[in-house]
Parts: structure tokens; sequence; C-alpha cells
């Protein structure tokens, strides 16, 4: 089955996990995903080296690094590709397909925790947000609103003269008149 062509021009690199529908265009939406999780997995690791494990060597930074950006990056992968099969075994495209992705990613989290009580509520409160996203989408609404461009009307700009009282004019002169 061939690709179709995206309904618009991609914008970002987030926009290219929504670019096609779901249940086509896997590898992009694994991308997507796993960059996310790779990035977010670094930045959780980086912390837990410095702030709190603060292990000895390179193999023990390595091993705190793997520890926590694996996991990450399965649960991308597993709510990705569990979209992805629900999506085409049942042949629609609805928030329940969201559902079983985010259920898989908390089973990946359970696993990770080696807990089945974590796994459990991880899978209800991923699936919960998963299918608030879905609805998001499908309804276009956003969680975070775009930013509002002030303009230059902006507490930073070097042209606004924020003094109490203005500066008279000096009479100074270049001594060269």
């Amino acid at each position: 089955m061939a690709l179709e062509e995206p309904s618009k021009v991609t914008k970002s690199f987030n926009d290219r996990f929504y670019a096609y529908p779901d249940g086509q265009d896997a590898a992009g939406k694994m991308l997507v995903a796993n960059t996310y999780a790779l990035l977010g997995g670094i930045t959780l690791s980086t912390y837990d080296v410095v702030m709190i494990s603060k292990p000895v060597g390179f193999g023990g930074i390595l091993a705190k690094y793997i520890y926590n950006t694996g996991p990450l990056m399965g649960m991308a992968s597993a709510f990705t590709m569990g979209t992805y099969c629900a999506t085409k075994l049942r042949g629609k495209d609805d928030s329940i397909n969201y559902a079983i992705g985010g259920a898989l990613a908390g089973g990946v989290y359970g696993a990770w925790r080696r807990s089945a009580v974590s796994g459990n509520c991880a899978a209800l409160v991923l699936a919960f947000a998963a299918v608030i996203k879905k609805w998001s989408l499908q309804e276009g609404w956003r969680f975070i609103p775009e930013p509002k461009k002030i303009g230059y009307q902006n507490l930073f700009l070097a042209r606004h003269d924020r003094s109490v009282f203005k500066d008279t004019e000096k009479g100074w002169t270049t001594g060269k008149e």
C-alpha cells in the first residue's frame, strides 16, 4: 500500500506525527515519538546522575542513562505501534486506539518498575490522557495555547523610557563648535 501525501506541509518536527492519519506512516511516527522519548530520557538521566544517584565511573553513568532512557523509548514505541496496530486491526480512527496505546505504554512502565500495581495505574492514567489528547485533536482545541505575540509592547525593549523622571537636556557640547 503506497503512502498518501500529507494533507498539509509540516511546519515542525512535532507536526510530522499528525501529518498522516493514524494507521499510516508508522516509521515516521516512531521516529518522532522516540526522538521525544530520547530527549526526555537524556534530560531525566542527567538530572538523576547529577542530583540524585551520583554514580562513579563511566560504566555507572552509562548504566543510569540506559536505565532511564530505555523504558521511556519503549513506552513511546509501545504507544505508537499500539495505536498503529489497533487502527489497522479495527479499521477505525477513534479514541479507543489511543486508549489501547496508552494502556500498552503503562504496561511497559509497570515492567520497568517491576510492579503490576504501578503498571495498572500507569496504564489507566496514560490511557485516559491519550483519550483526552485524541479528543483534542478531533475537536481542534489545545492543552497549551499558542503564545501571544505582543509586538512592541514588551518590557524588555530598550526603546521605552521607564524612568520616573525624564532627563532634562544637558547643554553639553562636543567641543568642536
